[in-house]
């Protein structure tokens, strides 16, 4: 993980939180905005910062966007340079293209264009303080679809000490650990003889029924 390379193009809110949480876990990230003021703020924070239009297929070709392992179309308010900087990068056959939807319709022309991963930040948002006055033990909660999630939640009591096998989480709870946060370590894919301790943040990726299980443990 700490190889791979970020594009964010949009610096809105969303997008310019992206910039800072991929940088500080020690990313390469890559911040466009065609507002220079935009662009300023984040120069302080991403690996590169650059002025761009993005909906230009020859700006894109040149900041060598197809070498970037992920990138995230954060444009929010004008819809058509969304879709229109989606397809772009599809052409490109950039590896993993993420896209904001502004609602539910917007997301279904992401999705009919190719779209890797559509995300709705506002509803996400929702969807995390619902979770989070639920219970204590979740702390970040991010929707990947109607059926499957992706939870932070405190290691539960009776994995501590334990291995992952030990644990059996995978066969006996149905959800995968895709990543354990220590502190400012994070464990990416952990194999099965990883010891869990009592101050290690779980990132679980598994069905709802089975995540609303496993936070209540």
């Amino acid at each position: 993980m700490k190889n791979m390379q970020f594009a964010i193009l949009g610096l809105g809110r969303f997008g310019f939180s992206l910039v800072k949480e991929l940088s500080r876990m020690g990313l390469d990230v890559l911040a466009v905005d065609s507002d220079p003021n935009k662009v300023n703020l984040a120069r302080d924070i991403a690996t590169y910062a650059v002025e761009a239009d993005s909906t230009d297929e020859q700006v894109l070709k040149t900041l060598g966007i197809r070498n970037f392992d992920v990138v995230v179309v954060a444009i929010g308010e004008n819809v058509q340079s969304n879709i229109l900087t989606t397809i772009l990068l599809k052409d490109m056959e950039v590896p993993m293209v993420v896209s904001k939807a502004q609602n539910h319709l917007h997301g279904r022309v992401l999705e009919k264009i190719g779209t890797d991963l559509v995300v709705y930040p506002e509803r996400d948002m929702a969807i995390r303080v619902a979770q989070s006055l639920l219970t204590k033990s979740v702390l970040d909660h991010i929707n990947l679809s109607s059926e499957y999630s992706i939870l932070e939640i405190i290691t539960p009591a009776l994995f501590v000490g334990k291995t992952l096998q030990e644990s059996n989480i995978r066969e006996k709870h149905n959800v995968n650990i895709i990543a354990i946060k220590r502190g400012e370590e994070i464990i990416v894919n952990p194999t099965s003889n990883q010891t869990v301790l009592a101050n290690d943040i779980l990132v679980v990726l598994g069905k709802n029924i089975y995540l609303d299980k496993l936070s209540d443990l």
